[in-house]
């Protein structure tokens, strides 16, 4: 299919290199986790790279998000600091599922200088700065049909060994998605399978321990506005581990987005409600002497995120308990923040902590030796957590553009 006569016009910037003082390039701060910025350095050197965001003139803050097609939607927020207080600017690149790290970086790199551009204008460096026009040299432009309707199919497979003398491991996986992600649609459905053996060689025995489970998860999920969703979640799965033979549940659900979901990249503050029924048949009797139930259940959830140029804080908390009795039941609390609160000073920590009143699997019997040993068995509980934090404080030069590659790792 073709389009009304149309020429495209693209601006390419190229930077200019050559050798200059610290003072006379704008110094830049380069907030990305998923970025090559020893790279970046090397390829774009008429910038001064400093450690800090305060010290910078230009803030650069890319966040990342999943696209339907297996790829990445790269969000760039471009803060002007210093005399360019109040500039800022937002500019988005996106990738897909074929394209190799080198293309994702240089792709970067070009959306950074595009970014950078009003910021040099402003500074008076003309001469850092060439324009071409790349145009479209035929008087049409082809329309692009997706004859895949934004269905996305993904095969995998790995598997690993290790060992030593008196130990050694050998596990397989695989399996298998199909995607459909629109702007009123998302729907998702995998298969996945693990089966893993472990043999310990003692001097007058031999142990195996052997690990299998498999998942099936379906989902959709169908945009109401720019604050509401509602979707329908069934999986199913098997585990020796945690007792199940059958583990089948459907779950009804809906979500509400204090922000919009336009926002999604800065802020979101959801609330989510689900109500379901799981069909649940055991491998052994459980503590309930059941081997096969089937139960109602309701969650309830809040999830935060909020992305700013002083750093990140996400958490959530979400209760669960079966109708029949609502002594059994979980509550889940997340939390995670990385902020940069001083010059050269940052601060991360996160973790999770669950009350767990609801392992309605748990096999009748106490665990032997064998299953505590070898974690072939699920062990009864009334939480678990992890936790982790740290600081860091940089002093010194705040320039940071040189790249030595030399004895890395």
């Amino acid at each position: 299919m073709k389009t009304s006569p149309l020429v495209l016009l693209f601006f390419l910037f190229s930077f200019i290199s050559f050798g200059q003082n610290n003072e006379d390039q704008l110094k830049v701060f380069i907030d990305c986790s998923s970025c090559d910025q020893s790279f970046i350095k090397q390829e774009v050197t008429n910038l001064s790279y400093v450690r800090d965001r305060l010290l910078a003139d230009v803030h650069i803050q890319v966040v990342s998000q999943n696209t339907g097609s297996g790829g990445d939607l790269f969000t760039f927020f471009f803060y002007g600091q210093n005399d360019l207080a109040g500039i800022d600017d937002t500019l988005t690149m996106s990738t897909d599922l074929n394209n190799t790290r080198d293309e994702v970086r240089r792709k970067q790199i070009r959306i950074m200088q595009l970014g950078l551009v009003k910021y040099m204008i402003k500074r008076g460096y003309y001469d850092q700065i060439s324009l071409s026009f790349i145009g479209n040299d035929s008087e049409t432009t082809e329309l692009v049909v997706d004859k895949w309707k934004n269905w996305v199919f993904r095969i995998n497979g790995n598997g690993r060994m290790n060992g030593e003398k008196q130990y050694n491991s050998v596990g397989v996986s695989g399996g298998f998605n199909i995607d459909r992600i629109t702007d009123k649609w998302k729907i998702e459905s995998g298969l996945w399978t693990n089966h893993n053996k472990s043999t310990y060689y003692f001097e007058e025995d031999t142990i195996i321990s052997i690990r299998k489970s498999t998942w099936l998860d379906l989902s959709a999920v169908r945009s109401i506005s720019n604050h509401f969703s509602v979707g329908l979640f069934t999986s199913s799965f098997s585990s020796i581990f945690e007792n199940y033979q059958l583990n089948a549940t459907v779950t009804p659900a809906i979500e509400y987005n204090i922000f919009p979901y336009s926002e999604s990249t800065k802020r979101q503050v959801r609330v989510i409600y689900r109500i379901g029924g799981r069909h649940n048949i055991y491998h052994e009797e459980t503590l309930y002497n059941k081997f096969e139930e089937t139960l109602l259940f309701e969650k309830l959830g809040v999830a935060a995120e909020f992305q700013e140029k002083w750093g990140s804080i996400s958490g959530s908390v979400e209760g669960s308990h079966y109708f029949h009795n609502v002594d059994i039941n979980r509550v889940n609390f997340r939390l995670g923040l990385n902020l940069r609160l001083f010059k050269g000073f940052s601060w991360r920590i996160s973790g999770n902590l669950s009350l767990i009143h609801d392992q309605i699997s748990l096999p009748i019997g106490d665990a032997s030796e064998e299953d505590l040993l070898l974690s072939q068995r699920q062990l009864q509980t009334g939480y678990r957590f992890w936790a982790n934090t740290g600081v860091s404080y940089t002093f010194g030069s705040i320039y940071n553009s040189v790249v030595n590659p030399r004895f890395g790792d």
